[in-house]
């Protein structure tokens, strides 16, 4: 996987050209190459050798705590140490100043080693960018500064059991109770619910970030999302010192969600307000107010998309592992006979699977789906550190390309490394549907991934609803530019040719089933095969970027090949799949929206 990595980051995206911006000015590639054997190394030794033991071993309560595996705590403790929690930071915050594309890349080794075990810092990183982004100063030195350095560690809590992912509809109230230091303050009292991270004893706090709703003079809340505000609940009450002050928030473990996988994460049903504890001789969760009042789904969602990213890195990266470990195993295990003219001659010694090619279409399946998706995650970091140090016009069109590329990079990974993973449990045989190899657990691992941070049809809703339309739809023309570049220069080799101009051909035709699916205007017809849109789109994207990738791969030793029989591969096997998918949403298919309920 280094090789691959080293490929995207230097020959590809060219990483290197960042030093010369004032924020990265020293670093080199010495740096950057250190930062990522220092993370090898520790999801080598820290992390990969317990994924299995947080796997068997999963989280469980007695009542009064959660008890999990010491490797657990020997891990994050290592990750901590290692300074990485603020690696993407300022120097005056205990950071490295790293570009987010770096910060992203040593994150693939913690994700391959053990996807739950790297759960807790995601989190703990993602609340802490979201509060140097609209907390206060006081709110930023004395929780966000001690979530960079480790001492406390983080979650976000949205959903609640009766509102999964209709955020519109949460009961959590916060009622004023005066102000101090930390900002205003306020009282909450609800329940939420499949709160990863949300009780533990790795840290000595945890920081949650709630979100909930203040009731007007009349008592009431305002109904849907306008009423949300977002609220820091810290487990363990603290002073304007970022000392605790001894006293016990009304934040309570109701219990734990046991899952299919990502086992190694404690997830949680929180209690808030119920009166377990009484902080002030009072029931009530205290907790402190982050920017404006109703502003809550837009701070969360700084978060929300930031671990977007994250989530589809982790599909990434446990599709990678199975990849792995499939690939190994194909070349070792010997079955089969080569088919002469004659037939089969029983008197040959068995060959290894991996020279049926059924088996490579599989491996090739695999490495289509997990190194483009690397690619792809690994792009989206680099436009954030354009959006972020990049001059007026690349900020811009790095912002707009987030805007629509977001929800692939969430959900594309999540669908296609998830089905990587199947395929390397197919390559095992019955032996991949055993637990004596890694394969069953990545897939269990991944199986979330189409879930958590927006299932998929979310993500087809917000692709089609909003990210392809606003603006007069400018952020589909930024990306129609950047795919029509590289079709340009590939149309210049005549080994590219005919995938440009199918590349060509599947971006002509996605931009008339947008039309299409919009010809009404009324959302209910367009959007209801909007999954489907997003499974084209995806492939899309993904074919752009092995076009971009096969104009980078060249030489004729064996890497470079691999690399260009990934992207022929998923142009003469993925990319046909587009106008299967598109021919529904261009005619706006109505079944699924007008079948009753009864005919089920």
């Amino acid at each position: 996987m280094r090789q691959t990595l080293d490929f995207l980051l230097n020959d590809w995206l060219k990483v290197e050209t960042l030093n010369q911006r004032e924020r990265f000015a020293d670093h080199s590639l010495e740096t950057f190459g250190a930062v990522l054997d220092t993370s090898e190394r520790i999801a080598r030794e820290k992390f990969a050798p317990f994924n299995r033991l947080v796997d068997t071993e999963e989280p469980h309560f007695d009542g009064a705590k959660v008890h999990l595996p010491a490797a657990t705590k020997a891990a994050m403790d290592a990750f901590v140490e290692s300074g990485l929690l603020a690696a993407a930071q300022d120097y005056d915050l205990g950071g490295m100043q790293l570009p987010c594309v770096i910060e992203m890349a040593a994150k693939t080794f913690f994700s391959k080693a053990s996807v739950a075990l790297s759960g807790y810092p995601m989190l703990t990183k993602g609340n802490a960018n979201l509060l140097m982004a609209h907390g206060t100063d006081k709110q930023r030195e004395v929780f966000a500064a001690n979530e960079f350095s480790g001492r406390w560690f983080g979650t976000m809590c949205l959903s609640e059991p009766q509102a999964g992912s209709s955020l519109s509809d949460i009961a959590t109230r916060a009622e004023p109770d005066g102000e101090d230091e930390l900002g205003p303050r306020y009282r909450l009292k609800g329940n939420k619910m499949w709160i990863s991270g949300g009780e533990h004893e790795l840290s000595e706090n945890i920081i949650h970030l709630v979100l909930a709703k203040i009731p007007g003079p009349d008592g009431k809340t305002l109904p849907g999302t306008k009423g949300i505000s977002l609220f820091i609940v810290p487990k363990h009450l603290v002073n304007g010192d970022a000392q605790l002050t001894g006293e016990r928030n009304d934040v309570s473990l109701a219990g734990l969600n046991h899952k299919l996988g990502y086992r190694g994460t404690t997830n949680c049903l929180l209690n808030f307000g119920e009166g377990r504890f009484k902080p002030g001789g009072k029931a009530g969760a205290v907790g402190y107010l982050v920017g404006q009042p109703g502003d809550g789904l837009k701070c969360m969602f700084h978060m929300m998309n930031e671990a977007r990213i994250g989530v589809g890195l982790g599909a990434v990266m446990l599709g990678y592992a199975g990849y792995e470990a499939s690939l190994e195993y194909a070349r070792q295990r010997p079955q089969g006979r080569p088919i002469g003219p004659s037939g089969k001659d029983s008197s040959q010694p068995q060959r290894p699977i991996i020279e049926h090619a059924d088996v490579r279409r599989m491996l090739l399946a695999q490495k289509s789906y997990v190194e483009g998706g690397l690619a792809l995650s690994l792009f989206c970091a680099r436009l954030v550190d354009e959006e972020h140090t990049g001059d007026a016009a690349s900020a811009a069109e790095a912002k707009l390309l987030l805007e629509v590329l977001t929800p692939i990079a969430k959900s594309w990974p999540s669908e296609w490394c998830l089905e990587a993973n199947s395929l390397a449990i197919q390559v095992l045989g019955g032996y991949g549907y055993t637990r004596d190899f890694p394969v069953e657990q990545h897939w269990r691992d991944n199986r979330l991934n189409m879930i958590h941070e927006g299932t998929h049809g979310i993500q087809g809703l917000d692709l089609l609803g909003r990210k392809v339309v606003m603006n007069g739809g400018s952020a589909l023309m930024a990306l129609a530019g950047r795919i029509n570049a590289t079709v340009q220069l590939a149309l210049q080799q005549p080994a590219l040719a005919e995938q440009a101009n199918q590349l060509a051909a599947a971006m002509a035709r996605v931009g008339r089933a947008t039309k299409a699916a919009w010809a009404t205007g009324n959302p209910e017809e367009a959007l209801a095969n909007a999954t489907l849109y997003l499974q084209a789109f995806g492939h899309l994207v993904l074919a752009w970027v092995w076009l971009d990738l096969s104009l980078c791969a060249t030489g004729e030793n064996a890497f470079a090949r691999g690399k260009r029989a990934a992207a022929k591969y998923f142009f003469a096997y993925e990319l046909p799949k587009l106008a299967a998918w598109l021919e529904p949403v261009e005619r706006r298919e109505g079944l699924c929206r007008e079948i009753e309920d009864g005919c089920f």
